[in-house]
């Protein structure tokens, strides 16, 4: 989960770093990568991301998305810009809403030497808990060849965070674009990466909290065991863009 790269990518539109707005919009004419606000619930799908605005979103602890994430091409991205020395404001992105069983469908894209997240179920009590992770379980993702997380078992690309490796690596090289699915389902959780079940397991049960006991999670009493919570995408100050984000309640 650690390491931090400074990298320009040539984007539609770059907004300023001192805008501290909720709404950025900038040029999102690519309709593959944008989906439209008509559609926002259609099918029983609830499109979480726009293309254009954060709403819906806000920083964890926070009542408004943080500088660091902007949009540019219908992509949510994070900035990794500093002014005087120091990075833009940004942290962990969090859903407004809590979900139960759900359906999850994004696209991710990471940086040379990047490292983020999916992080699920997470508890929004920063009164009790510091990070999303004291309580939601992640699926990495990484640039598995340029990040020392790659080096290490259950911390690759699809992998269910220091708990289960992927049965299968399927990650796309680093600059590609990524498709996600996860799915939970009365403790029934699986992972998709490019169309491939790469993990598959029961959250709650006595394997799960045998998998948590084993982990670095172990002295954070409350990881792994709410069973509705917000959806989260990892700022973990690396360069990581996430598009076409949505949600169906199961």
């Amino acid at each position: 989960m650690k390491n931090k790269l400074l990298l320009v990518f040539s984007m539609g539109a770059l907004v300023s770093c001192n805008n501290g707005d909720k709404t950025t919009t900038t040029d999102t004419s690519n309709a593959d990568s944008t989906m439209s606000k008509k559609d926002s619930t259609k099918d029983g799908w609830t499109t979480l991301f726009d293309g254009t605005t954060t709403a819906g979103w806000h920083s964890y602890g926070k009542d408004k998305a943080g500088d660091r994430w902007k949009i540019a091409d219908g992509a949510l991205y994070v900035d990794t810009s500093k002014i005087g020395g120091k990075p833009i404001p940004g942290g962990d992105l969090v859903t407004d809403a809590e979900y139960g069983n759900f359906d999850l469908k994004l696209e991710w894209k990471i940086a040379p030497k990047g490292n983020s997240g999916i992080i699920i179920y997470t508890h929004e009590d920063t009164t009790k808990y510091k990070t999303t992770y004291n309580t939601g379980p992640e699926m990495q993702v990484l640039d598995n060849d340029g990040h020392p997380d790659g080096k290490i078992k259950k911390h690759r690309a699809g992998d269910l965070y220091d708990l289960i490796s992927s049965s299968k690596e399927t990650v796309k090289p680093v600059g590609e674009w990524n498709e996600v699915e996860i799915t939970s389902k009365d403790g029934k959780l699986d992972f998709f990466l490019n169309g491939t079940n790469v993990v598959s397991t029961t959250m709650w049960d006595d394997n799960w909290k045998k998998l948590i006991a084993g982990s670095k999670f172990k002295n954070m009493p409350d990881f792994g065991t709410f069973k509705r919570g917000k959806i989260v995408l990892q700022d973990h100050g690396d360069m990581v863009s996430y598009r076409n984000i949505k949600i169906k309640e199961l």
